[in-house]
């Protein structure tokens, strides 16, 4: 099935990132719109629906990365509420770039629907919680976005039939070939998988998208090439930042080559228009072997 290339979209996954402070996560915000990244996208959970009891109050199995005395103090201390969500979006609308969020249980995924964004991300985690995805699926009218790590073929299969099964992938679905990791080495990356969600999905959803959590920006564009539409990559001021992600996000030098260099991809992926172009006529009459 031949490709048929659209521009390029790019999240830039702010995510918990932004520390606990609102102001950290609108500078992240106003760093990712200058990068010239299309979404910021953070994250909404319930800690005490998401987490049992036992994982609430263990301690975080990163000291040096924990806001709290336990893994829950942790997640709550980097939870901002609907209201500041609802900030957040205002300010994305402010500057001029797409809010976003993913959630990862029933009530997060019901309190972000409340106030509306156009797409809401599934990660890997969460993508076989299938009391969220029914929220998704029937009480919201945007687009779904899907990470598929960890997960295999035939949960993939029973996620895509979820959907289908209310006639709602074909237009609001978009699947990411993921690998989850932090970081992903590149051979684990595994970018022909991209090739095997557009053979066996690219038909049945909207668009396929490719979530990295890889080093650097060298491959990316060959995710896109592949038929990636959409490339979403963790989005962070300064790796060295105390937190979970900071070591496989991009610092804003990193996100804006990488969004330079998906644009410049895209407008070369094309045939030529002529068989000699008008740029190649003046060298072709100066250069070209000609029989005496």
């Amino acid at each position: 099935m031949e490709i048929k290339y659209k521009k390029p979209k790019v999240i830039a996954e702010i995510g918990c990132n932004h520390k606990g402070e609102m102001e950290v996560a609108k500078e992240l915000i106003r760093l990712a719109k200058d990068c010239n990244a299309d979404i910021a996208k953070f994250q909404k959970r319930n800690n005490k629906e998401l987490l049992t009891k036992e994982q609430y109050n263990a301690p975080h199995p990163n000291p040096a990365n924990s806001y709290g005395d336990t893994y829950g103090d942790h997640r709550e201390f980097l939870e901002f509420t609907v209201s500041q969500h609802e900030e957040l979006k205002q300010y994305c609308d402010e500057v001029g770039i797409e809010y976003s969020t993913s959630v990862w249980d029933v009530t997060s995924a019901k309190e972000m629907i409340s106030f509306n964004p156009s797409l809401l991300k599934v990660p890997s985690a969460c993508n076989n919680h299938f009391e969220m995805l029914e929220v998704l699926r029937d009480e919201y009218t945007g687009e779904v976005h899907l990470s598929f790590g960890m997960t295999n073929q035939q949960e993939e299969k029973q996620i895509i039939e979820f959907f289908e099964a209310k006639d709602q992938a074909r237009e609001r679905l978009v699947i990411y070939s993921c690998t989850s990791g932090y970081p992903v080495p590149f051979n684990d990356v595994c970018l022909l998988e991209i090739s095997r969600l557009r053979k066996e999905y690219g038909q049945r959803v909207a668009e396929i998208g490719f979530s990295g959590h890889h080093l650097g920006i060298a491959i990316d564009n060959a995710a896109f090439a592949l038929g990636a539409t959409w490339v979403e990559r963790h989005f962070t001021k300064d790796r060295t930042w105390k937190g979970t992600d900071h070591s496989a996000s991009l610092e804003p030098n990193g996100l804006r080559k990488l969004c330079r260099d998906l644009k410049a991809t895209y407008d070369s992926l094309n045939y030529k228009a002529e068989e000699i172009l008008d740029i190649e006529q003046v060298q072709r009459e100066k250069l070209k072997f000609k029989k005496a």
